[in-house]
């Protein structure tokens, strides 16, 4: 009798390793016995009209509602997301014959898995996504979550005004909700990339084959590495090359997206949020600022792609507006044809002529 193989992901380890790292972290009770609830929930409303008079984005599923979380309830939040979002690829590696995943191999990946969700929980400030929701059949992605602990943190350590930093920081979600929802195919259209990045074939001879923390591994053999390669994340490490085109597509989509939600929180706090220069700085360099294996992680989980896209994205919005104003960069949000790739992102002025060819 053949015997079954190992799960691809044990969840129930990946829970508890994450749970272990948040809960030994500093300022992990930061944020009990104050009432971060009421607060948020009156800042994200009022960034929720500050954004919408900015962008002329109006989410179609109504007002945001804030939650705020600890990091345990933010790691279960992410897991669950995690394995509604592989779990077609998943199934498919499980249905492999026995021996093809080692048990010792689920172990290994799973308590990564953990290990880098709980340092990434003890880093979150605020998150807007898709994929987190309350209810899985839920068709109103309304949540905004705030990780209570981490926000309270950096309060005191950088001495912030809670008012104008609370804001300025719902101003950022908010900005993302309405990408998604306040754009009538945002969100089917980036969810179908997402589908068609992970139809990987994990029967061939596809990456989906090799262990993840193979991958894993030798994603970080290659952190002192320049260029794509270099600034890869999990994404680069489970792709193969059929679906880079779609990954290009995503990379290109995203920077737009955290270029823009920059932009916006600037342009929509003005005359609302003091100081917020200074909390860009400070969250610029406290990304930059990581060292030994905190910087592993970043480059192991994408972090440092992420950075570059907030800097490429501003820069290409920077340009378009120089060429043709706010008319011209509205021109994203009409059709999934107009969104920059990774390669327009980088070089505007590719966009630019393929846009005026289209209204020329």
């Amino acid at each position: 009798m053949a015997s079954r193989p190992a799960p691809p992901v044990d969840w129930e380890l990946a829970e508890r390793v994450a749970i272990r790292i948040a809960e030994r972290a500093p300022f992990a009770r930061a944020h009990e016995g104050l009432d971060l609830v009421e607060d948020f929930d009156r800042h994200t409303s009022l960034a929720e009209k500050l954004v919408a008079d900015t962008t002329g984005l109006i989410p179609l599923h109504g007002s945001a509602r804030a939650r705020v979380v600890d990091r345990a309830d933010w790691i279960r939040a992410n897991l669950a997301s995690l394995q509604r979002l592989l779990r077609p690829m998943l199934d498919r590696m499980a249905e492999r014959p026995a021996g093809q995943l080692a048990p010792v191999t689920t172990w290994i990946s799973s308590a990564e898995l953990g290990a880098v969700l709980g340092w990434m929980s003890t880093r979150v400030l605020g998150q807007y996504d898709l994929l987190v929701l309350e209810d899985e059949d839920a068709e109103d992605q309304d949540l905004v979550y705030y990780v209570g602990p981490n926000v309270v943190a950096i309060e005191r350590r950088y001495a912030f005004p809670l008012e104008d930093f609370r804001l300025w920081l719902a101003l950022h979600e908010v900005t993302h909700r309405a990408q998604f929802t306040g754009v009538p195919w945002m969100r089917g259209h980036y969810l179908g990339l997402v589908e068609s990045l992970l139809d990987v074939d994990v029967d061939g001879d596809d990456p989906g084959d090799e262990p993840l923390v193979d991958r894993l591994r030798a994603l970080a053999a290659r952190r002192g590495g320049n260029g794509r390669q270099g600034n890869a994340g999990l994404l680069e490490a489970v792709v193969g090359p059929e679906q880079q085109r779609v990954l290009d597509r995503i990379t290109g989509l995203m920077s737009l997206l955290e270029g823009h939600g920059d932009v916006t929180m600037d342009r929509a706090g003005a005359g609302h949020v003091q100081g917020a220069d200074r909390f860009a700085r400070v969250m610029r360099d406290r990304r930059r600022s990581a060292t030994g294996i905190v910087r592993l992680v970043q480059k192991l989980i994408g972090l440092e792609a992420k950075l570059a896209q907030y800097a490429q994205g501003e820069a290409f919005i920077a340009a378009v507006e120089a060429e043709g104003g706010t008319a011209l960069l509205d021109m994203v949000w009409e059709r999934p044809d107009n969104l920059p790739d990774r390669v327009e992102i980088g070089e505007p002025s590719r966009w630019i002529e393929r846009m005026s060819a289209l209204v020329g």
